[in-house]
């Protein structure tokens, strides 16, 4: 995801894309792309302005919420699974408000796009790597429960809290380093030439690195995983789903699913038809980022319906930030007891 799809455009004029089966049109195929005079408008209009700003109205306070509830999980627990959710927020939070706020919002909508070209590549570097940074997390996510239910012995030796966080931070280094690159990515809203050689090589990375080498290790752990219960099953043993396994499968299959559209309308503007010439892909891009972006606040929906533990940690959350704003309304005087005594148990028996 880049600083793309944020200029405002016209009302949408028909364009007529040229045939080979016209005489005259027919000589502007000869070229890599097609050479229509006219811009493509942007038809969505500000739907994604509006979008964008519920998104992050929505999705930033979401994702702060599951940060401190993950935190007292992966403090109490010192699982793995929880440290690399913790990391998949925290990219999360880097996503929406590098991409979201500063590029579609604030670049794109309040400033119009009047930022200095060195400026907006720069940010490319932290949107890229903030992108490779929350997919490769999953990735690591998903080769410890890999290792948890078809290693356990193997996992339960080598597991540690130090390693999973050396893990995440290598992660993390390796995801900033991955995105210096795309300091060089062209805009393909204003591009008005055929891409070049740098630029085909830097939109195939991309697609590689968010999509096909993350999915590809999705699909054969994720196999994995299902087969080995599924042997359970046959064997008579009655298999059990757990919460992490559960949660693993919701959040690659979201990735997928969300990340599709734009992996295919980057490929079809790269070889078919441009994204600044015809309408129709720029409306498809547009909705394509959308879906894309959409991926940073579902995750959260996800926990709450999967596990029990994590929606009990949220009431806890809320309870402890609503309890100073309560006792801060109260009258001077009253006397409140210094602390919250169990339900269900006697007077006295509090610790």
């Amino acid at each position: 995801m880049t600083l793309e799809g944020r200029e405002a455009a016209g009302p949408p004029r028909a364009t007529l894309l040229p045939t080979a089966n016209g005489s005259g049109p027919s000589q502007e195929l000869e070229g890599h792309w097609p050479e229509i005079p006219e811009r493509s408008p942007c038809v969505a209009g500000v739907i994604p302005v509006i979008y964008y700003s519920i998104l992050l109205g929505l999705g930033l306070p979401v994702n702060l919420l599951t940060t401190v509830a993950l935190t007292r999980l992966a403090t109490r627990t010192r699982k793995p699974s929880y440290y690399y959710l913790l990391a998949l927020t925290a990219s999360d939070i880097v996503t929406q408000v590098v991409i979201v706020f500063v590029g579609f919002l604030l670049q794109g909508a309040v400033l119009a796009r009047q930022v200095p070209q060195a400026v907006v590549r720069s940010a490319n570097i932290l949107e890229f790597a903030a992108n490779h940074a929350s997919v490769w997390i999953a990735v690591l996510l998903t080769v410890d429960r890999y290792s948890a239910l078809c290693h356990p012995l193997r996992h339960r030796a080598a597991s540690s809290p130090g390693r999973t966080r050396r893990a995440i931070a290598t992660v993390l280094g390796a995801a900033l380093l991955t995105g210096i690159p795309f300091y060089w990515w062209l805009d393909v809203w204003r591009d008005a030439d055929p891409p070049s050689m740098l630029d085909e090589v830097l939109k195939w990375a991309h697609c590689l690195t968010v999509y096909f080498i993350p999915c590809g290790v999705f699909l054969v752990t994720n196999s994995a995983i299902v087969c080995r219960l599924r042997r359970k099953s046959q064997s008579g043993l009655r298999p059990r789903v757990g919460k992490s396994t559960a949660i693993l499968l919701g959040v690659t299959t979201l990735f997928a699913l969300l990340w599709a559209p734009r992996i295919f309308v980057m490929l079809y503007h790269l070889y078919v038809a441009p994204v600044h010439r015809d309408w129709r892909v720029h409306l498809a891009l547009d909705v394509a980022n959308m879906a894309a972006m959409l991926n940073t606040a579902v995750n959260f929906g996800l926990y709450c319906f999967v596990s029990k533990t994590f929606r009990a940690t949220i009431r806890e959350v809320v309870h402890d930030a609503h309890l100073p704003c309560t006792l801060g309304s109260r009258p001077e005087g009253t006397v409140v007891d210094p602390a919250l005594k169990p339900p269900g148990l006697p007077k006295g028996a509090e610790r």
